[in-house]
């Protein structure tokens, strides 16, 4: 059997961070994965966003805690889980969460940088070869 989930999105809030009573770190968030599809009927473009659940434990937890703001571009790897908790009216209440195993951050970060803005490079002029530019090598 295989359970497994690959995501890759855009977290929609700052992760929240909690510690249980034995001090781990447990941190909670919301992550949005888009796909763009054209409408067969108009031919527009057409955005559809999912969001996920996703809960990280210990050094994951810390690590998003430290460096994930609202916004920020995310790959996390994992399991999907399942669990129940009692809802309103005495209900339950079934909530399904991505479990990440493996957390990586994939934007660049400066001091100067929030996480999830865009800052564009500086443009690079491309220089024309110029043979007689090179050394000269004696083989």
């Amino acid at each position: 059997m295989l359970n497994r989930v690959e995501l890759i999105g855009r977290l929609g809030r700052d992760p929240e961070i909690r510690y249980t009573s034995e001090g781990l770190v447990i941190a909670n968030m919301a992550l949005a994965t888009s796909e763009i599809h054209r409408d067969k009927a108009s031919g527009a473009k057409r955005e559809q966003t999912e969001w996920h659940r996703v809960v990280l434990f210990g050094r994951l937890a810390e690590i998003a805690e430290r460096y994930l703001k609202k916004g920020s571009l995310t790959y996390v790897d994992g399991a999907l889980r399942t669990r129940k908790r009692p809802g309103k009216n005495g209900e339950h209440q079934f909530i399904t969460e991505l479990v990440g195993s493996k957390l990586t951050l994939l934007e660049r970060m400066s001091p100067n940088v929030t996480p999830g803005s865009t800052t564009s490079k500086p443009s690079v002029k491309e220089q024309p070869f110029d043979k007689d530019a090179l050394p000269n090598i004696p083989f």
